[in-house]
């Protein structure tokens, strides 16, 4: 369920709420939140499913390059970004781990 990402399925009623976007940086637990700050440009939007960080790494990178994926997303978000990370979101879910695409 993990591997396919099936677990964030229910996350789609958030984006139907209006609580979440379909991009933008991913929710965090508090104490990785307090470690960045509450100041950090990342919570200046919604958070998403999908984001830069999870097309850059998903699970394999840590706390301080997400943070600046999420805060690149921010300085430059837009629709066609938006597009751009949902497709590459749909092809990182489905490759394996040893044929993850990672150019910027």
């Amino acid at each position: 369920m993990r591997k396919w990402s099936i677990d964030e399925m229910p996350n789609f009623w958030n984006v139907l709420k209006g609580s979440m976007s379909l991009v933008g940086p991913r929710p965090l637990v508090r104490d990785e939140a307090e470690l960045i700050g509450l100041e950090n440009p990342r919570f200046t939007v919604k958070p998403g499913i999908t984001g830069m960080a999870q097309v850059h790494g998903r699970d394999s990178i840590g706390l301080n390059e997400r943070t600046a994926w999420d805060e690149r997303y921010v300085a430059e978000r837009s629709t066609r970004l938006d597009v751009a990370i949902l497709a590459r979101t749909v092809r990182t879910v489905f490759s394996t781990p040893g044929n993850e695409d990672h150019e910027e």
